[in-house]
């Protein structure tokens, strides 16, 4: 999948939650998550969506897709075990995680276009 803005693009390996099961789950007890990997959440319906990092180890950058695939906000290095819910801005088509400061990094911001 890809990240793109006007200047640039960068590529990860996704994971697909695309199951119920899956998308419970997410990358709770995960320690690890490489710098080009992540995990996509595919909504089967446009609606708002809402994670928090109960079980997770690891700080995440929770991205919010919006229904016309661009970045609506980022809940940027969301603390690790926390059961404090973060939120879309609007309805989404998906929710991206990456590894916690990556977006920051790689200059990763609303209105960046995600596709898969």
């Amino acid at each position: 999948m890809t990240v793109s803005s006007d200047e640039a693009s960068h590529e990860f390996h996704a994971e697909l939650a695309d199951t119920p099961e899956l998308q419970k789950k997410g990358l709770m007890f995960r320690t690890e998550l490489g710098p080009d990997e992540a995990m996509l959440f595919p909504n089967e319906e446009p609606t708002a969506r809402s994670f928090w990092m109960k079980n997770t180890p690891i700080p995440l950058d929770i991205i919010f897709v919006g229904l016309d695939g661009r970045i609506a906000n980022i809940a940027a290095m969301a603390e690790p075990y926390s059961e404090e819910p973060v939120y879309s801005i609007g309805s989404t088509s998906a929710v991206l995680e990456i590894s916690g400061g990556r977006a920051e990094e790689l200059g990763i911001e609303p209105g960046d276009r995600v596709s898969w």
